[in-house]
């Protein structure tokens, strides 16, 4: 008797991922609930547990392969089987209502694969698309603002034209929307033959292909802007040194930086409320909660994990939350449900020695506050040249949301209530 294993739901708006490798040949025993495949989808990288004892029948998906929920991988067959065939099933059988899920979610959170499943009939991307082929939120953008979805090179499965898609075209008015022919890669040009043997080419990752799709597109669609300050880290470094071990031993987990810094964002995402909305359509969409998306570096890529509601949680709760979102994000296991939702994000390139930079949006946030290393700097104090330790903030920010008066009052914001830190306990 054998047990199908089958690709498991991948989560809101994810409809596809590759494989990414097998811990298992055929033949080989297995215990119940152990990992025995990976698979990589645009957003994580999760492992599929044997579904049962046994041992690892026939392998129907090989790596590199793209398959999407429901798909049958192998089988588990009983030991001394010896790695009987699985049951001729077809290699890409996705449950119906995975496969009539729109594919159009918002730009932060889309499905955007590249690749359709091997055994689908392939479409061809050059040909129209009707908006009631790329779902309802395509059609209704489509009646609204008069882009013709059929214009557009779209980034969503099988060349569907997602939600994203849309809102970019229509930032640009829909003259300018792009026609498929218009967006030619460049290629690359050749190595010379001494360098080219020396040259390794590997595949990039859904994950590294998201990143990369996303923040260029980030920068194509919104009115990207940065603004900088300064804050004089000496009262948090100072409480952080007086209460540190007497935290770590009430709370369970180390109190950094990170704690104070998302406390006062959201103090400040309350006086300036711009930066925690989005741009949907023609509308200005205001959040009223505050889901706070810490980014973290991963040897696979940068992830962001949410802190949800931040503003409900106090510092040593949101330090156990990241805390254990770093702890799943070395282990891989982040998932999907962790990073998304988030409205507003922070990014830390100081534990890696950045000086300053000028971070990239988390579409379709409107803000991302970029923290960099401390570092002592003559400052001027009571009319005295002093040594403070210093960091340099950045705001980058939708200017088609946020005026620059919000923008510096934001960085402000967040500046005062790091220099005394005590208004982030009083709520001030």
């Amino acid at each position: 008797m054998a047990t199908d294993i089958l690709v498991p739901t991948l989560g809101e708006s994810v409809s596809e991922a590759t494989i990414g490798r097998w811990f298992k040949k055929p033949g080989d025993q297995v215990a119940a609930d152990e990992p025995i495949v990976e698979l990589e989808t645009d957003k994580v990288t999760l492992e599929v547990n044997a579904p049962a004892a046994g041992e690892l029948g026939e392998i129907l998906v090989k790596d590199g392969e793209t398959v999407e929920p429901g798909a049958l991988l192998g089988s588990i067959v009983e030991a001394g089987a010896g790695g009987a065939k699985a049951p001729e099933k077809p290699a890409e059988k996705a449950p119906e209502k995975a496969a009539a899920r729109p594919a159009d979610s918002a730009a932060a959170y889309g499905n955007h694969g590249e690749a359709a499943a091997p055994s689908k009939p392939a479409e061809s991307k050059g040909a129209p698309r009707e908006a009631s082929d790329n779902g309802p939120a395509v059609a209704k953008l489509a009646r609204e603002s008069g882009v013709d979805p059929s214009s557009l090179n779209g980034s969503g499965k099988d060349g569907r034209v997602t939600k994203g898609d849309m809102l970019a075209a229509m930032a640009k008015g829909p003259s300018a929307a792009p026609a498929k022919e218009a967006r030619p890669t460049l290629p690359r040009a050749p190595s010379a033959p001494d360098d080219a043997a020396r040259e390794e080419r590997v595949r990039m990752t859904k994950l590294r292909q998201t990143i990369a799709r996303r923040l260029k597109d980030a920068q194509d669609t919104a009115a990207m802007l940065t603004t900088f300050n300064d804050v004089d880290m000496s009262a948090v470094m100072a409480m952080r040194a007086q209460y540190k071990d007497a935290f770590e031993k009430k709370h369970g987990t180390k109190l950094g930086f990170m704690g104070f810094f998302t406390k006062a964002c959201v103090q400040a995402l309350k006086d300036v409320p711009a930066v925690n909305a989005e741009i949907d359509g023609q509308d200005i969409v205001y959040k009223n909660y505050y889901h706070v998306g810490i980014a973290v570096g991963t040897d696979k890529g940068l992830v962001v994990p949410v802190v949800r509601d931040a503003d409900d949680l106090s510092i040593a709760g949101i330090e156990k939350k990241i805390a254990g979102f770093g702890k799943k994000a070395r282990d891989g296991k982040l998932s999907i449900e962790d990073m998304q939702g988030g409205t507003f994000t922070i990014t830390n390139g100081g534990i890696y020695g950045s000086l300053m930079s000028t971070p990239i949006l988390n579409a379709p946030q409107s803000g991302i506050l970029g923290m960099h290393r401390i570092e002592e700097r003559p400052v001027v104090r009571a009319g005295k040249i002093e040594a403070r330790p210093m960091m340099y903030l950045a705001l980058s920010y939708d200017h088609r949301i946020v005026d620059g008066k919000e923008a510096v009052t934001f960085l402000v914001r967040v500046k005062e209530a790091l220099e005394d830190p005590a208004r982030l306990v009083l709520d001030l």
